[in-house]
């Protein structure tokens, strides 16, 4: 990673080189940013080069916008994204699409670029399969300018996130969510520790993805966050904790089979960059959960 007082110590060639692919195949934004250094925090940064976006003509901005590829298209299927483009549509899944779902996409993003003349663009890593649909249908009802507009406003978006992973800075842009639990064994009195836990995506065709699988510790919680260093993307998920044989491992008086054996808890996310936490308070025969903070 580039610290601020390397980009800021750079000629304008080497500033331009290095933070060129910020901008999807758009040079020119970094280039315009540059003359603006030196640069004290990473948000100044950023805001210098979304204030160069602003003030470029309205066709320098329309083809920013059409040098986007679309969602899961057949560029991406040809390997033909840029790496930034490709970490990302993988980060949600979209290169592991069905055939189904890819024609799904394909017939979204033709009717999107017949409608509008450009590429459907969105932020992915803040969003699940799920929400990318929702996003689609929603944005479709739009007029030219709110097309165009909301397109920019996403093209900050997945700017911020790539500036905040290449460059290291004191004060990070608020750009990361967290999704944390903890189990508390009221039966016993204790947290609860060695609970095997699962974190699963859920859609809304019946899908489940699983995301991770880990271990509450002595505390009751997770060494480290579920979700953490980005955006919790919105969505529906199930945390699903396998109770049953933490009871039996200390010494509880169980039923057979047990009453409560892997308690689910379903929840959504709305805010990517919230935090959510999601406890579990539970004993053999009942259980509760809120969101906490």
């Amino acid at each position: 990673m580039l610290t601020l007082d390397q980009l800021n110590a750079m000629s304008e060639t080497d500033f331009t080189a290095a933070l060129g692919g910020i901008f999807e195949h758009s040079s020119w934004v970094a280039k315009a940013a540059s003359a603006r250094r030196p640069f004290a925090t990473l948000a100044a940064l950023h805001d210098a080069m979304t204030a160069a976006v602003r003030a470029a003509s309205d066709e320098k901005k329309l083809a920013l916008v059409k040098a986007h590829p679309d969602l899961a298209g057949k560029a991406a299927r040809a390997g033909a994204l840029t790496a930034d483009s490709t970490s990302e549509q993988a980060s949600v899944g979209l290169d592991r699409l069905s055939e189904v779902e890819f024609e799904r996409f394909t017939t979204l993003n033709d009717g999107y670029q017949g409608k509008f003349g450009i590429p459907f663009i969105i932020c992915v890593r803040r969003h699940t399969k799920d929400s990318i649909l929702s996003e689609f249908e929603r944005r479709l009802t739009q007029d030219q300018s709110g097309a165009i507009d909301t397109a920019l406003g996403e093209i900050f978006r997945i700017a911020a996130l790539r500036l905040d992973s290449q460059v290291s800075a004191p004060v990070r842009l608020p750009l990361h969510g967290r999704l944390s639990t903890h189990v508390l064994d009221t039966h016993g009195g204790v947290p609860a520790a060695g609970v095997p836990v699962e974190l699963w995506e859920l859609s809304r065709d019946g899908d489940a993805r699983l995301l991770l699988r880990t271990v509450t510790n002595q505390d009751g919680r997770t060494d480290k966050p579920l979700i953490s260093e980005r955006p919790v993307p919105i969505g529906t998920y199930e945390l699903r904790f396998s109770m049953a044989s933490y009871f039996k491992a200390h010494g509880a008086a169980l039923s057979e089979p047990p009453f409560l054996g892997v308690v689910p808890i379903r929840f959504s996310v709305a805010e990517p960059e919230g935090h959510y936490h999601v406890p579990l308070v539970t004993t053999p025969w009942g259980y509760s959960t809120y969101r906490g903070s």
